[in-house]
């Protein structure tokens, strides 16, 4: 079986490779993630493209050195009528980003790419479309204080899994792929390339 790493320190994206049965190894990529999104965004480039970027750039850190290896990098950028939003720094933040996207529809682009032998050898964006709910100042607090930090660790301030999927009117698309790793189209690649039995 060939050996696959994940490069990422999310946890989230973790669990959901653990949960689907792979064997895998992760492995933080230190990637400068803000000076490449400044740059894309000065360069007016489209949003999944930026997202590939920045997936790429923590593929190719780990997949470097490690050429035999399979290396799957991923990133998701959060867009609401051109906006990019980013991780909230503290509740603060989550609270005017939730304001922000109260009542609107945004789209999460997010992007696998994979490395080996040097080269990119895969990647895939999807683009799962999230439509909030005109809720309350009230409801908004009480949010708040019940996710505490956990705000920012996700790029909407909202952890689908938990007391954000409340936060929602409508949601188009895969479930992993709004947690930030599509896994469907990422099993089918790994299948055709000997990380996963078929």
């Amino acid at each position: 079986m060939t050996r696959l790493i994940l490069a990422s320190s999310s946890a989230t994206r973790a669990a959901l490779l653990r949960a689907a049965g792979l064997d895998f190894e992760a492995r933080p990529a230190a990637v400068d993630e803000a000076a490449l999104k400044a740059a894309a965004q000065a360069e007016s480039m489209p949003p999944a493209d930026a997202a590939i970027l920045l997936a790429e750039a923590k593929a190719e850190r780990i997949a470097r050195r490690e050429p035999e290896a399979l290396v799957i990098g991923a990133d998701q950028l959060l867009v609401c009528e051109e906006r990019w939003f980013d991780k909230p720094e503290d509740v603060t933040a989550a609270r005017e980003q939730l304001r922000a996207l109260r009542g609107r529809t945004h789209t999460l682009f997010t992007a696998m790419v994979a490395w080996r032998h040097g080269r990119r050898v895969w990647q895939h964006v999807a683009r799962p479309r999230l439509t909030m709910r005109d809720f309350s100042d009230a409801f908004l607090e009480r949010y708040l204080a019940a996710e505490g930090e956990a705000v920012t660790y996700s790029v909407g301030a909202y952890r689908l899994e938990g007391l954000g999927i409340q936060l929602f009117r409508e949601v188009e698309g895969e479930h992993s792929g709004i947690l930030g790793l599509p896994l469907l189209p990422l099993l089918g690649f790994l299948r055709q390339h000997g990380a996963l039995e078929g």
